[in-house]
C-alpha cells in the first residue's frame, strides 16, 4: 500500500532534519467488487480506531481501484521499534479484513522519506501512485532527485493536495503517491505527470515498475512534514 498523502487529521509540528523517521507498513488486496463497500466499512469502523489508537501509530490511509478492486491500506508509526511492537496485534484484524474483502494480503514495509502537503485531501480526492526500483546504494540519489525536482513540480499541477515518497532501501524498491482533490484533476494533469515521471526516473537512474490510481477512500493522517 502507499501511503495516501492528504489527511483529516492535524499534522504535528514539523521535526528537525535527521530527528524523526516514520515508517509504514501498507497491505494490498485485491478484493472482489461486490465485497468494496463492506470492507471499506469495516476498516473505518472497526479497525481504524483501535489502530489508531495503538502506541506510536501517526495514521492510516486506505486507496481503493473500484475497476480491478484493489486496495491499499497503510499505517503509519513513528518508529520502527513501534511499528514491530504492533506487528502481532494487527496480524488479526487484518486477516478478517482480507476475508471480508475475498483476497490474500500482501504486507510491505516502508520508511516514510518524503511528506508533503498543501492542505488536507477532502470527499472525492484521488491518488495516482507509481512503483520504483533502483540499485539499493542508490536509494539516497532517489530521495534527493524526488525532493528536488520531482516534488516542486508536481505542486505546480492543478488540484494538488499532497505528496509522499516512501522506500525499501534494503530491496532498493520506492512508491511514490500523489494526491489530488479530484479525479478530474488527476486525469487533466495526467500528460505532465507522464512526463515529468519519465524524466525524473532518468535523472535518478529508476526502473519505473507500475503506475496505478486509486480513489483515497480513508484518510486519517498526522504524519509530519518531510520534504
Amino acid at each position: 500500500m502507499v501511503w495516501g498523502a492528504g489527511g483529516a487529521a492535524g499534522a504535528l509540528p514539523r521535526p528537525r532534519r535527521g530527528w524523526w523517521v516514520v515508517y509504514a507498513r501498507s497491505t494490498t488486496v485485491r478484493a472482489h467488487p461486490e465485497s468494496l463497500e463492506s470492507g471499506i466499512a469495516l476498516i473505518r469502523d472497526e479497525i481504524m480506531p483501535v489502530v489508531l489508537d495503538m502506541d506510536g501509530c501517526v495514521g492510516m490511509s486506505m486507496l481503493v481501484d473500484r475497476l480491478t478492486g484493489r486496495c491499499i491500506v497503510t499505517t503509519a508509526w513513528q518508529s520502527k521499534e513501534a511499528m514491530d511492537a504492533t506487528a502481532e496485534e494487527v496480524r488479526p484484524m487484518r486477516e478478517r479484513a482480507s476475508e471480508v474483502l475475498g483476497g490474500r494480503p500482501q504486507v510491505d514495509e516502508w520508511e516514510i522519506a518524503v511528506m508533503h502537503r498543501d492542505h488536507t485531501s477532502a470527499p472525492g480526492a484521488c491518488v495516482r501512485a507509481t512503483w520504483v526500483r533502483m540499485a539499493p546504494d542508490q536509494v539516497d540519489r532517489g530521495i534527493d532527485v524526488y525532493k528536488m525536482g520531482v516534488l516542486p513540480a508536481t505542486q505546480e499541477f492543478e488540484g494538488f493536495c499532497s505528496a509522499s515518497l516512501m522506500v525499501d532501501r534494503r530491496e532498493g524498491y520506492a512508491v511514490s503517491s500523489v494526491t489530488f482533490d479530484s479525479r478530474e484533476a488527476m486525469d487533466r494533469g495526467r500528460a505532465k505527470a507522464d512526463e515529468l515521471r519519465e524524466r525524473g526516473a532518468r535523472e535518478a537512474g529508476v526502473e519505473i515498475v507500475e503506475v496505478g490510481e486509486f480513489e483515497l477512500a480513508l484518510a486519517h493522517l498526522r504524519v509530519p512534514e518531510m520534504a
